[in-house]
């Protein structure tokens, strides 16, 4: 008997405090209706095309289905398949983390450099090197060109150096030989990584307030690097975790760049990326629960590494 005047008593303190929480949320919603109405074309093409594709992608992942038959259940089989029987996902799985490690932090840290030594720059010649470092982002032949650098015969630009002086004899083939091919795709991929981060960190460089830099060289403030570490970053939270977020998707997401250089798929799976053996799956041998696999891993992959870069980013200034 107790007991239940227990529960009974508990239920009514729950009850109102739930009621509580929903009038909240619907005054919030009524008084605000007019930016959450705003907000709605956007937030219903992110649900429909976002939310929705990644929920039935991870659904699909525990399923058979080759876009013929009708999905059939397997359970956890298309994951054993991945991690135990898939020696290429494995080679895919190593060149991808090889990419994020190498490629994002440099690329990274390169962005903020670039970004913060031609801040410092007048307006105009500012404006003009801005320029000349995003270009290459958006640049539609830039394969190309990269293309004709590494070209395998004498006529590649740098096999004509090296033998023009004499470092080597006969041309490499620099884009069929496994020695280089992933080297290659990592230079060119840092060489593009100027992008949108880099944009972001100029524009964060230019939103700092002067007054705070002047408040805090009277607090003690010495030199260059502590107004940096104590002042700059931490007044940047926003511009950071935006590039972080931009550059840890970039590298692990790496496809276009390796199959324009080395081909699809590449000599020995040199060049072999988690996105490129899900084009393998998803587009081409349609076995799309395999492939739904292949994009749920990745996708807890980019959501790890984000945490992770958050909680580093939390401690910039402390």
């Amino acid at each position: 008997m107790q007991a239940e005047t227990t529960r009974q008593a508990v239920s009514d303190v729950i009850r109102p405090n739930k009621r509580s929480k929903l009038a909240e949320i619907w005054r919030e919603l009524k008084k605000n209706k007019h930016y959450y109405i705003l907000m709605s074309p956007y937030m219903l093409i992110f649900f429909t095309f976002t939310v929705i594709p990644v929920a039935f992608s991870l659904l699909l992942s525990f399923f058979y289905f080759n876009m013929l038959e009708f999905p059939r259940f397997v359970g956890w089989q298309n994951y054993s398949r991945l991690f135990l029987n898939d020696d290429v996902f494995m080679i895919a799985l190593k060149n991808t983390f090889m990419f994020a490690v190498i490629t994002g932090p440099v690329s990274y840290i390169a962005c903020f450099i670039f970004a913060w030594i031609i801040n410092e720059l007048s307006p105009k010649v500012r404006a003009f090197m801005t320029l000349v470092f995003y270009a290459p982002s958006i640049s539609g032949n830039v394969f190309f060109i990269w293309l004709i650098v590494f070209s395998g015969d004498s006529y590649g630009y740098l096999n004509g150096f090296l033998m023009e002086f004499g470092f080597i004899l006969e041309p490499i083939q620099w884009l069929t030989n496994e020695k280089y091919i992933l080297m290659i795709v990592m230079i060119v991929q840092l060489w593009l990584s100027l992008g949108t981060s880099f944009l972001a960190f100029i524009a964060g460089l230019q939103t700092i307030d002067k007054s705070i830099v002047e408040a805090a060289v009277m607090d003690g403030i010495k030199n260059r690097w502590q107004e940096l570490w104590f002042i700059t970053l931490p007044s940047m939270r926003p511009q950071l975790m935006f590039g972080a977020v931009l550059q840890i998707t970039g590298s692990l997401a790496v496809a276009d760049i390796s199959i324009a250089l080395a081909g699809f798929p590449s000599v020995n799976y040199a060049a072999h990326t988690i996105v490129t053996h899900l084009i393998d799956f998803g587009t081409i041998r349609f076995e799309m629960g395999y492939a739904s696999a292949i994009a749920t891993i990745l996708f807890c992959i980019m959501i790890g590494s984000n945490l992770v870069t958050q909680k580093l980013l939390r401690k910039i200034g402390e």
